[in-house]
Formats: C-alpha cells, structure tokens, sequence
C-alpha cells in the first residue's frame, strides 16, 4: 500500500435538497463530497443494513463480483480538480480461471466507490494531496450529530409527537453554513461526468 495515502470512514451521509452530503474522515480531520441522490440513498441503506425487496445496481454489480470470486480490495479518492473528485477501484479475483490471484483497478466515481466498499466492506484510503487539499469540517458534523441526538432525545422523552423537533434539511443547513451546489451537471445522474463534487465550501457555524 502507497504510504501516500490516508484511510478514512463514511462518518456521515445526510440528505439535502436533490442531493447527498458524504462525510469522509479520521479523528483528524472530515471532510465532505456532495453525490447524487440514488448513490447517496444506497449508500445510507448499506450503512444501516436495511435489507431490500430487490437488488439495486450496487447489490447486482456486488453478485456479479461474488460469482466471479472478485471483490472489491479496496477505494482510492485520487485526485481533485477544482471541486471535483476522481476515485480508482480496486477489485482481486481469484477462481478456476486464473491461476493466480489477478488484482484490476478501475476508474470509478468516488460514489459509486463507496458505495461498493460499504457494501463489502472494504477499505477507504485519500490520497496525500487530496487529503491536504480539502477543508476539515469536522466541527460543522459535530454541530449536526449534537442537533440530532437532541432531536432524537426530545423524541424519546415527548408525549406528544407534534412537538418533536425533528433534524431537517433546512436544520443541516443553518447549522452548516450550507448553500447546495445549484449546477447537477456533474452529480451522479448516470448520464454526466464520472465525477463528483465537494460542492461549496462549508462555513464555520458561528461565521
């Protein structure tokens, strides 16, 4: 393994208006990549374990892996352009085809890539200049995880649930300083860029 390359965890993915903020990180530093709402929504699923009815396109792509013998290794966030990120995937094979075990890696969008390696449970690395480059939002996740375990505590104690305050989009952006990217173009359609972006920066709560 690069040592140029740092390992982080999915702190967070939390819903915003036609988009998902992913918040990636360590006990140093978070940062955040906003994707699009499909990915964002089936990443927030393999996160929580919610069994589905029928596999979505990250359960089937992860089948057709298992019946390859391939999975994922692991992801690489490699590189960053502006506010948009590049990511490479990282899949081993071993079966009756090949002899030894075969390591591919591929170009992916950071989403797709996390998705795949929360599904299989597979590791997350940054790149050194990637990690240098983004800002730490860590205080803004701890503003918003406070906001939500209060609401979720007011929820535990009230009698009546009209009055449960509950943590909203509008909320995460107050708390955040957080104005959503307006241009979609390359978010996670299917159809744009294999791109995604970190969108605007983040504010200090109190700026």
């Amino acid at each position: 393994m690069n040592k140029d390359v740092i390992e982080v965890q999915v702190r967070a993915v939390l819903p915003l208006e036609g988009s998902f903020a992913v918040f990636l990180g360590n006990e140093t530093k978070v940062f955040v990549i906003y994707i699009d709402e499909s990915v964002g929504t089936a990443i927030s699923l393999f996160m929580r374990g919610v069994s589905k009815e029928r596999p979505l396109t990250h359960d089937l792509v992860g089948h057709l892996l298992l019946a390859f013998g391939a999975k994922v290794e692991r992801v690489v966030i490699n590189n960053i352009n502006g506010s948009v990120f590049h990511a490479r995937l990282i899949i081993s094979a071993e079966n009756e085809l090949h002899t030894t075990r075969k390591v591919i890696e591929l170009d992916a969008r950071p989403s797709d890539s996390i998705a795949m390696a929360v599904q299989q449970s597979a590791p997350i690395f940054v790149a050194q200049k990637v990690w240098d480059a983004v800002e730490d939002v860590s205080e803004t996740l701890a503003q918003i995880e406070k906001k939500g375990l209060e609401a979720q505590q007011a929820a535990e104690t009230s009698e009546d649930d009209d009055e449960i305050e509950e943590l909203s989009d509008e909320d995460i952006n107050t708390i955040a300083g957080l104005e959503p990217n307006k241009d979609d173009e390359d978010y996670d359609d299917g159809f744009g860029d294999d791109d995604d972006e970190e969108g605007e920066e983040w504010k200090k709560a109190d700026g």
